[in-house]
């Protein structure tokens, strides 16, 4: 029986990956910071200790899975508060879990980008390398001083974008896959929020996908589901958009 964590388990995408995976068979332990099989803070380097030690002791020290879900957008209380959680706390987590990963059967890491990480490929922000640089002090300290949630927002899926592609270069011989899936719009309580939004509701609402709708959470679970099983046994440091065409849109003419 394969065992996965997945972060952000009690709502939105992470609620209905774990869904789609208990469904395939998965046994899923939930790490989110209420309502979940491991009740931690991914904000914090002591939170991750803490998620990955209850994680270990669950899955008896052999992991099969990881699934990280758990994100902040544009509405959070700080900028960050969104480099935290969204780039350090995947990227930790992820660091402490390979151990236990490595003796997993047919062990597979999907993480969850966005298709807002394109928006800083042709000029990334010098937070980014902060954080590849994992100086996540200086990481927060310069988000709250630019004060601009959206940069915060795009930069971390864009720095946590390179951290995957990396990693899989590294974790090739060792026989643990990483992938990374980006979504576009999608209904989840983080989307709703943003749409709500006095700053940036106007723009997220008349973003709309050349597909004409906004995605569910349910289509992102699709994609990790199928990346997470044996059918995907040769996928690896691939990104996967999962956005309705909203990265073709922006980018036309390069992939």
């Amino acid at each position: 029986m394969s065992v996965t964590a997945v972060t952000g388990s009690a709502s939105g995408i992470g609620a209905a990956v774990c869904e789609k995976l208990r469904a395939a068979g998965h046994t899923v332990i939930g790490i989110d910071r209420h309502q979940a099989e491991v009740n931690a803070d991914l904000s914090s380097p002591e939170g991750r200790a803490n998620a990955a030690e209850q994680v270990i002791k669950l899955a008896n020290g052999k992991l099969d899975g990881l699934v990280c879900c758990a994100g902040l957008g544009v509405t959070a209380p700080s900028s960050s508060l969104v480099v935290s959680v969204n780039y350090f706390g995947s990227t930790e987590l992820i660091e402490l879990l390979q151990p236990a990963l490595a003796k997993g059967e047919q062990p597979a890491i999907t993480v969850i980008g966005s298709v807002a990480a394109s928006q800083q490929v042709a000029d990334p922000h010098p937070i980014i390398e902060l954080m590849l640089n994992n100086d996540e002090p200086a990481a927060r300290a310069l988000a709250d001083e630019l004060g601009q949630p959206q940069i915060a927002y795009s930069a971390s899926k864009y720095a946590l974008t390179v951290y995957c592609r990396r990693l899989a270069v590294k974790m090739g011989s060792t026989g643990v896959r990483i992938n990374l899936v980006a979504p576009g719009a999608i209904e989840t309580p983080l989307h709703e929020a943003s749409k709500q939004d006095p700053r940036f509701g106007e723009a997220v609402r008349n973003f709309v996908a050349p597909i004409g709708r906004n995605g569910q959470p349910s289509e992102i679970a699709d994609a990790v589901s199928f990346l997470q099983s044996a059918q995907a046994s040769f996928v690896h440091g691939s990104i996967i958009y999962v956005d309705g065409g909203m990265d073709a849109m922006m980018r036309s003419g390069k992939f």
